[in-house]
């Protein structure tokens, strides 16, 4: 239940009119980034107000007019997509920062130069971004920011995504200590202990953390696995 006290405002402005809910700050920007959340989750109060402040609801039948019904869950569901949720300048700073380094680490583990295959250094992603000027938005989808801004960022930095599947044996005396970190790393997508309790696995790995995975994994197996290379998408 969304205490309306910690409440914030999500308005809508349409045909002249004004239309304003109290939300949930997070739970708000969850639904707007395309999460699936009940929209009375989000809602103090299921209530369409044309000045919130006032307690002054909007009239059911501007609703049906503007909206084609007089729903508040309807109505509500199409301003927090189209309208503007009001948060302070901190908050927004604070959600950008969170979704710039979700985006950096997405980019770091999945992009490669296309030439070599081989990944990018987190600075020089990073200074990319900057020479760019890459902005982030604080509602978007992470995924959806992900795909716009490699096409931004490629005149600056040669860089594509790559998946590659890996084929591992790693040597009986090593194998149990090296399960966490082959499953840790990415997609299995086979497993199966040969006879002289060698580990045979195959997995399927973001083309830029396959560095850090072969030094994990030679960490954990003293550089006894064998691994290669058996496709890149």
């Amino acid at each position: 239940m969304v205490n309306i006290e910690d409440a914030i405002m999500a308005k809508l402005r349409k045909s002249g009119e004004n239309f304003e809910i109290l939300v949930d700050s997070q739970k708000a920007i969850e639904y707007r980034s395309g999460k699936d959340i009940d929209i009375r989750e989000v809602l103090a109060v299921q209530k369409i107000f044309s000045d919130a402040r006032k307690s002054k609801e909007a009239s059911k039948h501007i609703l049906l007019q503007i909206f084609s019904s007089d729903n508040p869950l309807d109505v509500a569901r199409e301003i927090l997509k189209k309208g503007q949720i009001q948060l302070s300048a901190e908050y927004r700073a604070i959600l950008k920062e969170q979704k710039r380094k979700q985006i950096l680490e997405i980019i770091h583990r999945n992009g490669v130069d296309p030439k070599m295959h081989k990944p990018h250094p987190l600075t020089r992603i990073q200074n990319a971004f900057e020479e760019a000027k890459i902005t982030i938005d604080e509602f978007e989808d992470v995924n959806r920011q992900v795909r716009s801004i490699l096409d931004k960022l490629k005149p600056i930095l040669p860089i594509r995504f790559e998946t590659k599947e890996v084929d591992i044996i790693v040597p009986p005396d090593y194998a149990r200590k090296s399960v966490h970190a082959i499953s840790r790393f990415g997609r299995k997508l086979k497993e199966e202990w040969l006879p002289n309790g060698s580990l045979h696995a195959v997995i399927e790995i973001g083309g830029g953390m396959e560095a850090d995975f072969y030094d994990e994994l030679n960490k954990a197996c003293h550089g006894k696995a064998d691994c290669k290379v058996l496709k890149i998408r």
